[in-house]
């Protein structure tokens, strides 16, 4: 066996340094400033990026919900809009349905004019009316008929599937038609309701 002795001898206070050791615990005390230093800007810029991340994370959110929210104030405005149209159609409709109802002829003497117009030497003019207002639309259209200088054969005849205000005028190479049920899909049409 290795024996040792307790080493009673020996003396452990530090001994005066040489310029030599002092070089080195100068140098060993700036490497260990300068890491330190240098850790703790890595630190500083490692906490910073994590901010800087959780700062662009929080803005996504923000914006996501930005968009979600505008989204629903968009689908909401939509739906008043259709819900506006939907009135305004509705009211229309029955608005001018009960001017027509009120005053048929008031439609069929404007159709009545615009066809005169055009009608200069033709044989005969056909208008179809509900059956209900075949007098009364006879004596309209041959007293513009006078005024437009229209001089060929007049004819109306009563038809029970015509809505009062609506007409059929035809000639011998043409013809006029006053649908209220087209005109109003046309018009929705126009505006892109569906009818």
């Amino acid at each position: 066996m290795n024996a040792r002795p307790f080493l009673f001898d020996t003396d452990f206070r530090p001994r005066p340094s040489s310029a030599a050791t002092v070089q080195e615990d100068l140098s060993l005390a700036a490497a260990v400033a300068e890491a330190h230093a240098r850790g703790m800007q890595e630190g500083r810029a490692q906490a910073e990026a994590q901010a800087q991340a959780r700062m662009a994370d929080a803005l996504t959110r923000m914006g996501l919900a930005a968009a979600g929210l505008l989204g629903q104030s968009d689908a909401r405005d939509a739906e008043r809009d259709a819900e506006a149209m939907d009135f305004a159609v509705a009211l229309a409709r029955r608005l001018a349905g009960e001017a027509l109802d009120a005053q048929p002829l008031a439609a069929i003497g404007d159709a009545a004019r615009a066809a005169l117009q055009h009608l200069r030497g033709v044989p005969h003019l056909v208008v179809r009316v509900h059956e209900s207002l075949v007098d009364e639309v006879e004596t309209l259209v041959k007293r513009l008929a006078r005024e437009r200088g229209f001089e060929g054969r007049l004819v109306v005849l009563g038809e029970p599937d015509l809505a009062p205000g609506d007409a059929r005028m035809e000639w011998a190479d043409g013809g006029v038609v006053r649908d209220r049920a087209r005109i109003e899909a046309a018009v929705l049409d126009a505006l892109g309701i569906p009818t």
